[in-house]
């Protein structure tokens, strides 16, 4: 079990700095910036995105709004859509993303919301579901994982997903702007 838990991790490592890596080329030939507005991956997705040297050209920050006040505050969550739906939903995330581009003054945003575990919220949003989305003040996409493997592993699965996520984003982006 110890060996494979490592080898887990050793993976979902190698797998986010190559993804970091190529996120890095493109934001540095698009010449645009990120940020990050993370719940439950408290800082995780800005450690990938930093992990290439040369990132403070484009990444500008990130806002841990850990809980709703601060998702709130900082980020401009609409206080109904979490009381009527909780955090952890595909509007949170959404909304996210825009506070981030706002707050930050950034082209481009990464978010997570979710319960990690080992304990989380209501009966109807088990352990493991984490809405991530990235994008723009105008445009989203966005992807739920719903799988418990444990707290760390789910926040590590979670940061590789949202990372390819915004590396297939920005491939898109970016082959829209060339053909425009």
């Amino acid at each position: 079990m110890f060996y494979s838990f490592n080898f887990l991790f050793f993976n979902m490592d190698f797998e986010s700095k190559i993804i970091s890596r190529e996120v890095s080329q493109l934001l540095w030939e698009m010449e645009k910036t990120v940020g990050t507005a993370e719940s439950c991956t408290g800082g995780r997705i800005a450690e990938a995105i930093i992990a290439v040297p040369g990132a403070s050209k484009y990444f500008k920050g990130g806002i841990i709004s850990y809980v709703d006040e601060t998702k709130e505050a900082l980020l401009g969550v609409d206080p109904q859509v979490l009381a009527e739906k909780t955090a952890v939903c595909e509007e949170v995330a959404c909304q996210m993303v825009k506070g981030a581009c706002k707050a930050l003054n950034t082209d481009f945003a990464l978010a997570s919301t979710g319960y990690a575990g080992p304990t989380g919220g209501p009966k109807d949003i088990p352990i493991g579901t984490i809405w991530l989305a990235c994008g723009t003040q105008d445009k989203q996409v966005t992807m739920m994982v719903q799988e418990d493997h444990g707290r760390d592993i789910n926040l590590a699965i979670a940061t590789n997903k949202v990372m390819q996520l915004f590396l297939d984003f920005l491939k898109t982006e970016n082959n829209t702007a060339v053909e425009g």
